[in-house]
């Protein structure tokens, strides 16, 4: 199977501006997630940017990387110009490898991949793993999913989902049931361009959840069970302190 790996990198952030280029273990992050997508053996890797600074230093350590609108209201936004730009096909894969995941595993990136390849019925693919910490249950910066039978997506929410009407509900039970979404998803080139064109609707706008705009049009989204937890993306000055600490770690040993 065969697939290509976007990864959108925003240079302005409310919280960490100039994000990508923020130093982890001696490199800018963008560096460390396009490893993570090379370790994944797609058919081409491309950093889509806004910021000719980010465009630069991606082509100085030998990756790709284009030039996109800097007006895109989300990184999918961003995605469906760059797989025009690069000439991906209707029918071509592309991962969504968000560009502040230097920790997302080769693994998570090849399976989202296979299961859109193998679901003829889902439209997008992502991926969850079930919770760990209950104090996460409640938290609005973890996303949760619930899916049907058949492991298709019914909702994304901030809010803790399933909820529980028994308040006897032990936290273990808790547990085996609420899901963490990861951001990471596999389109159809051919959807993805689709995509880009959907009505925006209230939902997505309400829980700042930009893949709720796919559920509300009638599209299916395939969601991959996973037991490899990537923790969560930079988002913040803490995160990328904690980022730093794993690295750090890991190159001293």
């Amino acid at each position: 199977m065969s697939f290509h790996i976007i990864i959108p990198a925003r240079f302005e952030s409310t919280r960490l501006p100039g994000k990508p280029l923020l130093d982890i273990a001696g490199k800018p992050m963008i560096q460390h997630v396009y490893e993570r997508a090379m370790e994944a053996g797609a058919a081409s890797v491309t950093v889509a940017t806004d910021n000719l600074r980010v465009e630069e230093v991606v082509r100085d350590f030998g990756g790709n990387a284009c030039l996109t609108n800097d007006r895109h209201l989300s990184g999918t936004d961003r995605l469906g110009e760059a797989a025009q730009i690069i000439g991906l096909s209707d029918d071509d894969l592309v991962v969504n490898l968000q560009g502040d995941e230097p920790l997302m595993p080769a693994s998570l990136i090849v399976g989202v991949a296979d299961v859109l390849h193998d679901d003829n019925k889902a439209d997008v693919a992502t991926a969850c793993v079930l919770m760990s910490d209950p104090a996460q249950i409640n938290d609005p910066h973890v996303v949760k999913v619930v899916t049907d039978r058949f492991g298709h997506a019914l909702y994304f929410s901030r809010a803790g989902i399933p909820f529980f009407r028994n308040a006897e509900t032990d936290e273990a039970e808790l547990e085996r049931q609420v899901f963490r979404h990861i951001g990471l998803y596999a389109y159809r080139c051919g959807f993805l361009a689709e995509y880009t064109q959907l009505e925006h609707c209230n939902l997505e706008h309400i829980e700042a959840l930009e893949q709720l705009r796919v559920l509300w049009n009638g599209g299916k989204i395939a969601v991959m069970e996973t037991t490899v937890d990537p923790g969560h993306g930079v988002d913040t000055p803490e995160d990328l302190q904690r980022v730093r600490i794993l690295f750090e770690g890991s190159s001293s040993t």
